[in-house]
Formats: C-alpha cells, sequence, structure tokens
C-alpha cells in the first residue's frame, strides 16, 4: 500500500482556508469547477472532500457523496451539510474505494492529487466507480509553471520543469507536468476533453497590491488561453459510453462495498456487516467509516 497523507485531526480548515488568505484561489477554483461540472446530475462523488469547502457547489445532484481519508475532517463537513438528506459522508482509501462500479455519473477531486504517490492506482479506482459518460474533473499542481521555469533559468530550482516526471519536493507533495498527467488518465481509460490553467496570479506580492476582485478577472482571461503555465490545471475527463442517468433503484448503502474484498455490505444498527469476509465497519447515520474495520 502507497503511502497515504493523513489529515486526521488537523486544523486544515482554519490554517489553511481561514487564516491564510486564499481567497482569490477559493474564488477561481469554484468558478472554474461551477463552469467545467454538469449542472445537474443523479450521484457525484467528490474525492478527498475534506471539510466540503465546495459542496454547495453540488446543488443540482439528488445524491451527493463526500468522501477523505480523514474522518475528522468529513465530520466538519457533516457538521455543515448534515441535515440535507442528499448528503452521505464516507470515510476511506482512495486505493481501495468502497463502492459497486459505476455508481456515479460525475466526480470530482480538487487540491487532492498532489499527495497520491501511485497516481495510476488511484485514477484506476476512480475509474471504476463512474458510470459511462460520467464527467470526472480533476486539479492537479502543475510543475511547468512559469515561477518553476523561471526558477530554472536561474539555476535555483533543482529540478527541470520539462521533464515529465513527477518531482516530489515536499514528503507526498508532488507537482506534475500536464502532458505526464494527461498520459496517466488516458492509460486509465478516460478520455481528456479539455484542460484549463487557473491561479495564474498566485503571489503573495499580488495579493498585497491588487484588490481580489480584479485578480479574479484577469484570471478568469487568462483561463481561455491554452498554455499551461499556471500553478493549477484543471482536467475535465469523460468516461467512454453514453452518458445516462444513474438510477436510485439501488439505494446508496448496498452499493457500499468492503475495502479489498469488495464483497457487499448489509446495514445492522451502527455497523455495516459483510457476509462474505466476515469484516464489519462502523455507520453512524449517514457516515460510514469504511478505512478501519471493527
Amino acid at each position: 500500500m502507497p503511502n497515504i497523507c493523513d489529515y486526521e485531526g488537523s486544523d486544515y480548515q482554519k490554517r489553511f482556508w481561514g487564516n491564510a488568505d486564499r481567497t482569490y484561489e477559493d474564488a477561481v477554483e469554484r468558478a472554474a469547477l461551477k463552469r467545467l461540472l454538469p449542472a445537474t446530475g443523479s450521484r457525484l462523488i467528490e474525492f478527498g472532500a475534506g471539510f466540503g469547502r465546495l459542496a454547495e457547489l453540488y446543488a443540482g445532484y439528488r445524491e451527493v457523496v463526500l468522501f477523505d481519508y480523514s474522518r475528522s475532517l468529513l465530520e466538519e463537513a457533516r457538521q455543515r451539510w448534515g441535515s440535507d438528506d442528499r448528503f452521505k459522508f464516507v470515510v476511506g482509501n482512495l486505493y481501495e474505494l468502497p463502492f459497486a462500479p459505476g455508481i456515479f455519473d460525475s466526480a470530482t477531486m480538487i487540491r487532492v492529487i498532489h499527495h497520491i504517490s501511485d497516481v495510476p492506482k488511484a485514477l484506476a479506482q476512480i475509474r471504476n466507480t463512474l458510470h459511462p459518460g460520467a464527467t470526472f474533473i480533476m486539479e492537479f499542481a502543475n510543475k511547468r509553471n512559469l515561477k518553476a521555469m523561471v526558477r530554472h533559468a536561474f539555476g535555483s530550482n533543482g529540478w527541470s520543469p520539462y521533464a515529465d516526471a513527477p518531482v516530489e519536493f515536499a514528503t507526498l507533495n508532488f507537482d506534475f507536468h500536464p502532458r505526464w498527467m494527461i498520459q496517466q488518465l488516458r492509460a486509465a481509460h478516460f478520455e481528456v476533453t479539455k484542460t484549463v490553467p487557473l491561479s495564474h496570479l498566485r503571489s503573495r506580492a499580488l495579493k498585497r497590491t491588487l484588490p481580489v476582485g480584479a485578480m479574479i478577472a484577469v484570471d478568469g482571461a487568462l483561463q481561455r488561453v491554452p498554455l499551461l503555465i499556471s500553478p493549477s490545471v484543471f482536467s475535465v475527463n469523460r468516461v467512454p459510453g453514453l452518458r445516462t442517468a444513474v438510477t436510485f433503484e439501488v439505494p446508496f448503502e448496498a452499493s457500499l462495498r468492503a475495502p479489498v474484498s469488495g464483497a457487499p455490505l448489509r446495514r445492522e444498527g451502527n455497523f455495516l456487516l459483510s457476509d462474505a469476509d466476515g469484516t464489519r465497519w462502523h455507520a453512524d447515520g449517514n457516515l460510514y467509516n469504511l478505512k478501519e474495520a471493527v
């Protein structure tokens, strides 16, 4: 099993999005996701949803699954969104997704894959959960960004932004070349329909001098320029086949599977049980812990 970046017990919401000045990044990501994601659908999953920062953008979906490795972050998400019956919260491992094949017609993964050491394995797991014709929107950190190219020109990077291989600039923090990432998506049998650069103005100096509204407007214009030299890139990907509505004939809980074995689960009180492999997992209302068996 690859090493996993674990945010359990962290103050990620407050430290990264609350106290830090990331209004600009949050706004441009929201705008891009709203523009690129199908407005309506049956069942959507956000991989690495954390505390549910983007959940309000999924209002057009009949059912929304927020998935994360950190139970504590999903508890924060449930505090905000748990009263809405459309939302389900699943704690689990991206490398061992606990879902039946093809149950989602849309998926997103924002600010997550830069923590993934085995990208092919993760993308294969995600691909298996998606219905034919499904849309998968993924953000990745771009190593071939303007700042990295300037630093490389002065010999201060220590790595080349032009080389295809990912660079791990800190433990479980990776930057990816767009060409390499597109190759991985295609190898996982996704059709890459669009790549969108964003967060072009991610700079402390610019944040101190420019109004946020102006930065957002400029970034919106630059997103339409097909030159991937920004720190962040959104990739719009499609599963081959005809997009149809994912039916709700099978309730969500019946679509959950035991990690590793893939065995069906049934609910008894506050537990999900597998008769096939004997595992037992916690289920607390609409929050399902499929990371650690009990």
